[in-house]
């Protein structure tokens, strides 16, 4: 029978192993790093890595970009959180960020109604770019519950650990940080936001973009946009240029 101290040891080398092949920003190496150390984290590690690694199939976002809205938002210029559920599994799409596309591919639907959304909430223009990096570097954490997927098969990698990592994350930005804003769009992203302190942060909540729930009402004219930059500008925060 495997020690405890053994088991131990295995996984905090599994743990350093992945962290030093993938890139994530150094303060919330420091916020989560209990977190990196628990035994699930390493079986998540273990997951992943078999996943990629496999031949017969392809995993997305691309390795090094597995923790990129962690990369492009650093936890102390966190100003705006928006939940997602998977990455995208077409391929080039996954970029690290919920709802983000890498330049050049073509906007998935609800994409396409995150951007209707702005130009109505606020007259700007149909961007050129789905590629969202721009507002991470603003302090939007661009958070999907689920950082990894495989090609074609939504919902591949729920279930394998992510969900306990990316609850710890919303925890620590809840407990930690103050006058934040988080965005809750569907169900799926309510839930996951139960926890947050709502008599510090400000929550809003709204259908889901996707065309089923943008047609039915439940999405367009929520001014979330909007909103979220006049409470930034409030207590006294520089507003997001979306």
């Amino acid at each position: 029978m495997v020690s405890v101290s053994k088991k131990q040891a295995e996984c905090l080398y599994l743990v350093k192993f992945f962290l030093m092949d993938i890139k994530i920003e150094s303060s919330w190496k420091s916020v989560l790093a209990e977190e990196f150390e628990k035994p699930y984290f390493a079986r998540l590690i273990s997951f992943v890595k078999a996943e990629y690694s496999a031949k017969e199939f392809t995993c997305y976002p691309p390795g090094p970009k597995i923790f990129s809205a962690f990369d492009h938002c650093p936890f102390d210029q966190t100003k705006v959180v928006i939940i997602g559920q998977d990455p995208y599994h077409g391929p080039g799409q996954a970029n690290g960020l919920c709802f983000s596309v890498s330049d050049g591919i073509v906007f998935p639907p609800s994409l396409v109604n995150i951007f209707k959304e702005i130009q109505t909430d606020l007259s700007k223009p149909m961007p050129l770019s789905g590629n969202l990096e721009r507002w991470a570097s603003q302090g939007v954490l661009l958070l999907n519950a689920t950082l990894t997927v495989r090609q074609g098969q939504a919902a591949s990698h729920q279930n394998q650990g992510w969900e306990t990592f990316t609850d710890a994350v919303i925890e620590q930005l809840s407990r930690q940080k103050e006058q934040l804003v988080f965005m809750l769009w569907g169900g799926f992203a309510k839930k996951k936001g139960l926890g947050i302190d709502r008599a510090k942060h400000l929550v809003l909540e709204s259908g889901h973009p996707s065309p089923l729930s943008a047609n039915r009402g439940h999405w367009f004219g929520n001014h979330h946009f909007s909103q979220t930059n006049t409470y930034l500008t409030s207590v006294g925060k520089q507003p997001i240029e979306w």
